[in-house]
């Protein structure tokens, strides 16, 4: 049991190493297997396709990040603490990502779905209930710093959407560009887009100025 549950494990790790590095789609089983150190066997007893892999990988990367947006989005946080902290989180694990795998990585889960999508249906719907899970921290953040007076607006869901929306939009582009910098503005961007009151004195605002002085690092390749 041990055995082939470890075979699971290498599996599902190697799979998440190719969607971050943007090449799972164009991987066979074979080559997955090959690189799991595992027999073909051993991915069709746990696995019948590809795309249930993926499926298998994009949970396991979420349950691996849950831990710090819980600890990101905690309601022991300010609110708008709480949106400057994700979009450090964002800023530092594509960072991170970036100096792993050579290239910016961009939104792994957008990635496999846009890859995925129009030809299975249970990834489309993974993803985007892996977005929506997302969303529902964004929203719980925008909801308190409206009850505060921080912001103006009175539909914290849409905000919410419309903020993740953005970030994963700067990601793509991050992603094809091969370029960090494209995340420099995203703390402004968020600024903008919730509509923070102009006379909360917040730290939210003085960090996306910072961000602006100190952008992440160009990775694009010549």
């Amino acid at each position: 049991m041990g055995r082939t549950s470890h075979s699971k494990e290498k599996l599902s790790q190697v799979a998440c190493d190719l969607i971050w590095d943007n090449t799972y789609v164009s991987a066979s089983v074979n080559q997955i297997c090959q690189r799991a150190n595992v027999h073909k066997g051993s991915f069709y007893h746990f696995f019948r396709t590809k795309a249930d892999l993926a499926i298998a990988a994009c949970e396991i990367r979420w349950q691996e990040a849950q831990p710090e947006l819980e600890r990101i989005f905690s309601s022991q946080v300010p609110p708008l603490e709480r949106l400057t902290r994700w979009c450090n989180y964002i800023q530092r694990t594509q960072k991170e990502k970036a100096q792993k795998y050579g290239h910016v990585c961009g939104c792994a889960d957008a990635s496999i779905g846009a890859e995925l999508t129009a030809q299975n249906e249970k990834v489309r719907i993974k993803v985007e209930e892996l977005i929506e899970r997302t969303t529902k921290f964004l929203e719980s953040a925008i909801t308190d710093a409206i009850r505060e007076g921080l912001i103006s607006g009175n539909d914290p869901k849409a905000s919410a959407r419309l903020v993740c929306s953005c970030a994963l939009g700067l990601l793509l582009q991050a992603r094809i560009r091969n370029d960090l910098n494209v995340l420099r503005d995203l703390q402004a961007t968020v600024i903008t887009l919730v509509g923070v009151k102009e006379q909360v004195p917040s730290d939210f605002a003085l960090s996306a100025h910072d961000q602006e002085r100190n952008p992440q690092t160009n990775l694009h390749k010549n």
